[in-house]
């Protein structure tokens, strides 16, 4: 049985509440950017636990789990959650601390 999902609107009304909007568009975008901001926390928190999961055991499972990670990092950069060079800056750290414990890999 698949769990069933909660709408994201109505626990952003649980978690927030809204400041006084003078119109209705007003209030409807103060909900949409609470829907948003939630949306954008939980995949900021899950690329934080990828990119934890990946530096704890570089050499274990490394190719699928860095594979992954490369591939949240730029999902997140074209859907506007993490900058572009933030993405790329992610990226290039990730390459090269790979390549660090590579290179003391084959070495001992």
């Amino acid at each position: 049985m698949t769990k069933r999902r909660r709408s994201p609107t109505l626990h952003a009304r649980k978690i927030r509440s809204y400041p006084m909007a003078n119109t209705k568009s007003a209030a409807k975008r103060s909900r949409q950017t609470a829907v948003r901001s939630l949306r954008n926390r939980r995949v900021r928190t899950s690329l934080r636990k990828m990119n934890k999961t990946v530096s704890m055991n570089p050499a274990e499972k490394g190719d699928d789990n860095v594979r992954a990670l490369i591939s949240a990092v730029d999902k997140a950069a074209k859907r506007g959650i993490i900058h572009r060079n933030a993405a790329n800056r992610r990226k290039a750290r990730l390459n090269k601390a790979r390549g660090k414990a590579g290179a003391t890999a084959t070495a001992a």
